[in-house]
C-alpha cells in the first residue's frame, strides 16, 4: 500500500462523474443495507469510482476514506445525494483534511433528511398521487395511472438534479437550511396527517347494512352512527389497524389479512357493507 502524501486532491468532479453516482444511487443504494451500517456500503458504493479518481488507487489515504465511508449512515433515499454532493466539495478541496468535517456533516444530516424525506415522500406524495390515480380508477378511468407515473418521474428527476447542486452550494448550503429544516419537517408532517385523516374518510367505503328490528321499529345502525359523526366507522376501523400494527409480533402483512377476513365474514353475515 502506497501513500500519495497528498492532503488536498487535484481531481475535479465532471458531468460524467455525477452521472454515475446518480446512476449507482438510483439502482445500488441500498442493496448492500444491513442492521449494523444501514446504508453505509451503499454510501461507499455510490462515490468509490470517484474517490478512487481523487485519492489514487492503493494510497493509504483511499483506505483512511474508505473506512470512513463504511461506517454508519441512514437517511432518505430521497436526500441522500444532497449529503453526498456537499461531502464530495469538502474532499475534493481539502482531502482527507475534511474527513472529521464530513463524519459530523453526515451525523447531524442524515437524521434531518430521514424526517423529511420520509414526510414528503414515504407519507404526502404516495397520498396525493395515490389517491388520485386510485380515485380514478375506481371511476374506470385509465388517466390516473398516467398520473402516477407522472409523479414518480418528477421524484426521479428531482433527485437526479439535487447533487450538482448541493456540490456547487457546497458547506454553504448546510447554514442556510439548517434553520430552515425543521420547520419544513414540521409543515409537511401536519400536511401528511391532513392528508391521511382525508383518505380515511374518503377511501374506507365500509357502512353497517344490517338494520335490525325492534319489534315493529326498524333501527338504521348506520344512520344513527352518521347523526353521531359521519364516516365514524371507517375511522374505527383505521384506529382498529394503527392499534393491531401496535402489537407484538404484528406485521402490516398479518393485518392485512385480519381486515380481509374479518370484513369478508361480516359481509357474507350481512352485517358490512359498502
Amino acid at each position: 500500500m502506497t501513500s500519495s502524501n497528498n492532503n488536498n486532491t487535484s481531481y475535479k468532479l465532471t458531468h460524467e462523474d455525477f452521472k454515475q453516482i446518480n446512476r449507482r444511487s438510483l439502482l445500488g443504494f441500498q442493496l448492500g443495507w444491513n442492521y449494523e451500517r444501514m446504508q453505509g456500503s451503499g454510501y461507499l458504493y455510490t462515490i468509490l469510482p470517484q474517490l478512487r479518481k481523487m485519492y489514487g488507487d492503493g494510497t493509504d489515504e483511499l483506505k483512511k476514506v474508505m473506512k470512513t465511508h463504511t461506517q454508519f449512515f441512514n437517511t432518505s433515499n430521497f436526500f441522500n445525494t444532497v449529503v453526498t454532493g456537499i461531502d464530495l466539495a469538502l474532499e475534493e478541496k481539502q482531502g482527507v483534511k475534511s474527513l472529521d468535517s464530513v463524519t459530523g456533516l453526515k451525523a447531524g444530516l442524515m437524521g434531518s433528511f430521514a424526517a423529511i424525506g420520509d414526510a414528503i415522500f414515504g407519507a404526502l406524495i404516495p397520498a396525493i398521487f395515490g389517491a388520485l390515480a386510485a380515485n380514478m380508477a375506481m371511476q374506470g378511468n385509465p388517466v390516473g395511472i398516467f398520473i402516477w407515473i407522472i409523479a414518480q418521474i418528477v421524484v426521479m428527476v428531482f433527485r437526479w438534479k439535487q447533487l450538482e447542486y448541493a456540490y456547487r452550494e457546497g458547506t454553504a448550503l448546510v447554514t442556510t437550511m439548517q434553520g430552515k429544516l425543521q420547520a419544513i419537517t414540521d409543515a409537511v408532517t401536519l400536511l401528511g396527517v391532513f392528508m391521511v385523516g382525508a383518505l380515511v374518510a374518503t377511501m374506507v367505503n365500509v357502512q353497517i347494512v344490517a338494520v335490525p328490528h325492534i319489534g315493529d321499529v326498524a333501527f338504521n345502525i348506520q344512520n344513527n352512527l352518521n347523526m353521531i359523526l359521519p364516516r365514524l366507522l371507517p375511522a374505527a376501523i383505521t384506529g382498529a389497524v394503527y392499534w393491531l400494527l401496535g402489537k407484538k409480533n404484528m406485521t402490516s402483512t398479518k393485518a392485512i389479512f385480519i381486515v380481509l377476513i374479518v370484513c369478508i365474514a361480516l359481509g357474507g353475515l350481512g352485517i358490512l357493507g359498502k
